[in-house]
């Protein structure tokens, strides 16, 4: 038997409480339980998968950073001294990083048990000029999220967050905001990791250019279109979160980047939205177009735009009293006398 939103409502009015009195904590519960398809849901043991990869569009000048900055922060998440890797460990998600397109691998002084390879290519080609990768290439690094997912199942994780890290995705999530939701280049093009006047403008024409091209391939090989214009990192989320929603993972959403990822998901494996929530409102103006797309309502909207699936780890606090609301309050009926 289905769990659905009227049996959640039922059994959270049933609780030692004043019925709706904890507000939308009570509704993110319902969220929570119809994903999970759980009366009792649960939130641990939980595993955040960071996916990192170049983007060649860099080189045509839409960041305020070099590509190299991406290997400079894998460096500084497998040595645990990153703003992703601080909040996992107070989170006590478990956290693992995989390289799936760097243009400079890291250097490792030892193996590090959270970090994995499984690059297609040495970063994506520059969707300013062409498409970004090839379909097989995005099958590839589709694959890729698809086994971390598998795996992360097999491990025992119940809840699953995805991150990303790569100089320039905020214009390959553009681009895809564009092609699958039908945003505005306007809208969709933000300031990324803190674009000047000039690049922010410069980068506006390319997202409007590249998504227009990519737009002529959409209704007959969709996979094609969003090869054009999407970064390994984005297609590696993008089979994690479908493999996720298939395996029945509760998949928690980070920002502007992941949810691009999520769209991806949802226009190749329609249906995996169902087991997703949104965790934050990004500062970048096209997620919420994005998040509208999708029919998901953010957590916080605290104006986070960092990546790396910070804002979904600063979320899970929330997610876990909402799962405490469910399942360690007791019953009205059972305390009366």
């Amino acid at each position: 038997m289905s769990v659905t939103r009227e049996m959640v409502i039922e059994h959270l009015n049933a609780l030692a409480k004043p019925q709706g009195s904890m507000g939308r904590l009570e509704e993110l519960a319902i969220i929570l339980a119809v994903a999970q398809q759980k009366l009792h849901p649960r939130t641990r043991p939980r595993r955040i998968t960071l996916f990192a990869g170049d983007h060649g569009v860099v080189e045509s000048g839409v960041s305020a950073w070099p590509s190299a900055v991406t290997t400079v922060m894998m460096e500084t998440i497998i040595a645990q001294k990153a703003t992703s890797s601080a909040l996992a460990a107070a989170q006590s998600a478990d956290l693992q990083l995989v390289d799936v397109g760097s243009i400079a691998p890291p250097k490792l002084d030892q193996p590090r048990g959270n970090f994995q390879s499984a690059r297609v290519a040495a970063g994506t080609a520059d969707l300013a000029l062409g498409p970004a990768m090839t379909v097989e290439q995005f099958q590839d690094a589709w694959a890729v999220g698809e086994a971390e997912a598998a795996r992360a199942h097999e491990e025992g994780f119940v809840l699953l967050l995805a991150g990303e890290m790569g100089i320039g995705n905020t214009t390959s999530a553009a681009c895809l905001t564009v092609l699958l939701a039908g945003a505005d280049a306007d809208i969709a093009t933000g300031r990324g990791a803190g674009a000047d006047d000039a690049t922010l403008h410069s980068k506006r024409d390319i997202v409007t250019q590249a998504a227009q091209r990519a737009a002529l391939l959409r209704d007959k090989d969709p996979i094609a279109a969003i090869a054009a214009v999407a970064g390994f990192e984005i297609a590696a989320m993008a089979g994690y979160y479908a493999q996720g929603a298939k395996q029945g993972s509760t998949l928690l959403l980070d920002g502007y980047v992941t949810t691009a990822a999520a769209l991806i998901a949802e226009r190749l494996a329609p249906g995996t939205t169902k087991r997703m929530i949104a965790a934050h409102l990004s500062a970048e103006p096209g997620h919420r177009v994005a998040l509208d797309h999708l029919a998901l309502e953010p957590l916080l909207e605290w104006g986070m735009r960092l990546g790396e699936g910070t804002g979904a780890l600063t979320a899970l606090p929330v997610l876990d009293s909402a799962a405490a609301l469910l399942n360690d309050v007791a019953k009205l009926a059972d305390i009366l006398p």
